[in-house]
This record gives structure tokens, C-alpha cells and sequence, in this order.
């Protein structure tokens, strides 16, 4: 990887920027990396570098991009942040700082990585760009990962499949979460690894013969309806550790795993994606209860697409993907793919705020609670597990985890409408408190004024950490009080 393949890169994307700073930070970099080497072998300049270009394939901004190439100058040079500032900018020291605080989450114990953990949720939440860095700067290590000791291996590939790949997970960045997700899998499941690569290749490559003849039928079917603006259609294979996941629902069986290939169509518009729907469904009839609509109802990570399971022409399942433009860059890079390049390569950073909500009642949730171990419990189950949406009767969007209740729901709206929580309606009808929500619904909960407590028994079907955690702790409390009660002073 050199300097001219990332500047490259950038001017096919964007032909008017400027890059003579991010010239200025390679030669910087180089300079205050000259003679050092990673474990690899390799000089270590070409882990900044192939981390810079990661980041410029995600659609980064240029003081990203110029942070990325500085990132790990303060840490294993002489270089300081004060020397970056002066050099470069307060918002790409910002950025770098941001990294080197983040490069020294290690694990050295329980307490101290779950404190680490905290910081760096904080860092996002100041600005989110510091994760981008943290990507692309994980991905280049995954890939030299062999030259580390195998314990080493191990760790650094579990941290990465628990934390790094559900964060990318939870910020919609699909594709780069597929990698992340890939590099880990040999390292921390090398069995179950070389089973999936040895149940999988030959089907795969019948796979992708068939759905090649399925894409030819496709864009024919399609070329007829010249008011359908066709980018283009792509296979997909999907990726290993999904795969695997997959497989282990469907009792390791991977001819109940219809979308091994799927088709991707993308598009120009939204009519588009029904249009192209429509058509597909005229080709093949569908598979009932197969159709998902991401486009009118988004994912809790706000990813869109227009799902489909057919029968196609020798009675095999076969999946489609139908989507526009911009919804598949937010789909590969979510919040990345919200950068904008501006005139004279200035960027504008117009990232929703509900898109980074959850770090914010993350950071929230974990001021109450001091106990590492439940901490990093908590941020396992309750905000990295898979994500179910439900919505208020006033249209409030809820985004919990899979298998959550109505009691989940209570204690994610506030405390008190926990503790007060006399009954729920699930889509207007009245509902076990014990009753997995399902994405989609519409929940109330009804407060009951005369209730003075909790219940002990809600903490039987109480899915998220956070729900447990308050009704224990209205229990701690009440016991201390009663005590105190009973002995006095």
C-alpha cells in the first residue's frame, strides 16, 4: 500500500479535493515511524497506511482520513498531540487523541477493561468518527493476527466478535461488521471454522452458477420496463460467521439456508424497489410470510431494503435483495456513509441524532452500575444482542433486544413506569407482562397508582440487564429500609 493508492482512490471518488495535507501527514507519519517494523515483519508505516485506506472506502471525511494516517504517532513515537495540533489542526488532534486513548484498551483485568469500555463509549459519544478510526485500524490488525502469540490471537479475535462487530452492527456498517466478524472466526472458533469452509465450498460455487442464471433472467424481465432505472444486480455470498450463526438455528443443515447467494438489485429511487418487486414476483411466485419490508419500516440500526424469497424456476428458494443507491452505502457503511463531501473537499457531518441514541442510554445506564462484571453483561445482552423495534401509542420508536417483554419495555421508558407497571396492551389488546414483543408492535403499558412495589416474579422473564437491575435494586433498598427499621440507629 502506498500514499499515491489511497490519493488515487480519493480523486476517482471525488476529483476536486484537496490532498496536500494528507501528503503533509503521510510524510509526518513516516518520518516518526521511519526504522520501526510490526510484528509482522512488515515497516510499520503500512499499518497506517492500509488503515487509511479502509477508511477513505468507507466514505470518510478528510480529517478522518489525514487522523487515520496519524493515528498511532503519539503512541510509538516521540511526536506528541500538542505537535499534531500544531501541524495539522485542533479537530484532527481531537480525532488522533481520541484514537491513542482508545489504543490502550487492553485487557488487564476485569475492572480496569470495563472501565476502559466506559471511556471509549464516551469518546463516540463526543464524536463518533474516533470508532471509524478504531475500525479500520482493528480490521489491518485482524489481518496480521498469526504473528501474535496464539493467546493473544484469541482474545483480540472474542473482543472483536462481542464488542467491535456489534458496535458496527448497531451503526448499521453491515459489511464492515461482515469482516470484522470473518477475520475473528478461525481465531476464536478454528473447528467450527473449517467445518462451515468445508460444509460450505462446493455448494457455494453451485450456488453462485445458479444464481447467475437467476440475475440473466432478472435483468431481462427487468430491460422490458424501461421506467425501472436499473444500477445494477450483484450476487452476494453471505459471510462466513453469519453463515455459521445461520446454520446452528437451522440444526446445521445449510439446504434450509435459502440466502447462502443472494441476489442484490440496486436501484435508483424507492418506486423503483416496489416496481423491481413487483416484477420479481411476476417472474416467480413468492415464498408466503417471506416479504420483509425494511424500506417502510427500518431496522432499530436503520438499515432499508426490500426483502423476497421465491420459487424460482426448479422449485429451489432463492432470495432477493432490492434496494436504492444510498440506502445499500448506509447498508455496507451506515453511519459513515452519511459524510458528505462539500466544495473544495470541506465536508459536512449531517449524522441524525436518533441514528447515535443508544450511546447516549448507554451512557446512561452505566453510571448506575458499578459492578464490572454485570457492566459488561449489560452492554453484551442489552445493547449488542440482536434488535427488535416497537412503538409507543404515541409513535415513539423503542429499539430493545430480541425476546424482550412488556416489563423491558416499561423499565426502557422510565424507572417509575416500571415499578408501576400494572399491565400491558400489545397492539391495543391486553397482554401477559411475560409476552415477547415482536418487532413491529405497539406497546402501552398501564400504570397502576395503587401499586407500592415491583414484583420479585418479573425477574423470571425479565430479558435485559437493565430491567433486572433496577427491580434488584428496588429490592436491595426496601430489605436495607426494613432493617433499618427494625433495629433503629
Amino acid at each position: 500500500m502506498t500514499i499515491d493508492n489511497i490519493i488515487n482512490l480519493i480523486k476517482s471518488r471525488h476529483p476536486e479535493t484537496d490532498v496536500t495535507m494528507l501528503r503533509l501527514a503521510y510524510d509526518y507519519a513516516a518520518t516518526a515511524h521511519q526504522g520501526q517494523k510490526r510484528q509482522s515483519g512488515d515497516d510499520y508505516i503500512q499499518h497506517p497506511l492500509e488503515t487509511t485506506y479502509k477508511l477513505v472506502t468507507m466514505g470518510a471525511d478528510m480529517p478522518t482520513i489525514i487522523a487515520g494516517i496519524l493515528h498511532d504517532v503519539p503512541e510509538d513515537t516521540t511526536c506528541t498531540i500538542k505537535d499534531i495540533e500544531k501541524n495539522f489542526g485542533e479537530e484532527v488532534a481531537t480525532l488522533v487523541n481520541g484514537i491513542t486513548k482508545l489504543g490502550k484498551i487492553k485487557y488487564r483485568g476485569l475492572e480496569r477493561y470495563a472501565e476502559n469500555l466506559r471511556k471509549m463509549f464516551v469518546a463516540m459519544a463526543e464524536d463518533i468518527r474516533v470508532i471509524f478510526i478504531k475500525f479500520a485500524d482493528r480490521l489491518n490488525n485482524l489481518k496480521t493476527l498469526s504473528a501474535l502469540p496464539p493467546v493473544k490471537q484469541k482474545r483480540i479475535a472474542m473482543e472483536t466478535l462481542e464488542i467491535y462487530a456489534p458496535i458496527a452492527n448497531r451503526l448499521s456498517m453491515g459489511e464492515l461488521k461482515g469482516e470484522l466478524e470473518d477475520l475473528s472466526f478461525p481465531f476464536v472458533y478454528p473447528e467450527e471454522y473449517k467445518w462451515v469452509r468445508s460444509v460450505v465450498e462446493k455448494k457455494l460455487e453451485e450456488r453462485k452458477k445458479y444464481t447467475e442464471q437467476l440475475i440473466k433472467k432478472t435483468e431481462k424481465e427487468l430491460k422490458k420496463n424501461p421506467d425501472i432505472k436499473l444500477i445494477r444486480i450483484e450476487g452476494r455470498a453471505k459471510h462466513y460467521y453469519s453463515l455459521y450463526r445461520k446454520l446452528l438455528a437451522h440444526d446445521r443443515d445449510v439446504e434450509k439456508v435459502y440466502d447462502l447467494v443472494a441476489v442484490r438489485i440496486i436501484v435508483e429511487n424507492v418506486d423503483d424497489c416496489y416496481n423491481v418487486l413487483g416484477r420479481i414476483h411476476h417472474l416467480w411466485a413468492p415464498v408466503p410470510g417471506r416479504i420483509k419490508d425494511y424500506i417502510a419500516r427500518p431496522k432499530p440500526n436503520g438499515y432499508q431494503s426490500l426483502h423476497t424469497s421465491v420459487y424460482s424456476d426448479d422449485g429451489r428458494i432463492a432470495e432477493f435483495q432490492i434496494r436504492t443507491q444510498k440506502m445499500h452505502e448506509e447498508a455496507e457503511f451506515g453511519i459513515a456513509a452519511h459524510w458528505a463531501y462539500k466544495e473544495k473537499g470541506k465536508m459536512q457531518l449531517p449524522v441524525p441524532a436518533a441514528k447515535l441514541k443508544w450511546i447516549k442510554e448507554l451512557l446512561d445506564e452505566q453510571k448506575e452500575i458499578t459492578d464490572p462484571d454485570h457492566y459488561l453483561n449489560t452492554i453484551k445482552l442489552d445493547f449488542f444482542t440482536n434488535r427488535i423495534f416497537v412503538f409507543t401509542p404515541h409513535s415513539d420508536v423503542i429499539d430493545l433486544p430480541e425476546g424482550a417483554t412488556p416489563i423491558d419495555f416499561a423499565y426502557h421508558i422510565h424507572t417509575d413506569v416500571g415499578h408501576h407497571c400494572g399491565g400491558a396492551k400489545i397492539n391495543e389488546k391486553i397482554a401477559a407482562l411475560d409476552t415477547p414483543l415482536k418487532n413491529g408492535d405497539v406497546v402501552e403499558i398501564i400504570i397502576d397508582k395503587n401499586r407500592k412495589a415491583p414484583s420479585e416474579d418479573w425477574l423470571k422473564f425479565a430479558q435485559t440487564n437493565i430491567a433486572k437491575h433496577k427491580i434488584q435494586e428496588y429490592f436491595k433498598k426496601d430489605r436495607k429500609l426494613k432493617i433499618f427499621k427494625l433495629f433503629g440507629r
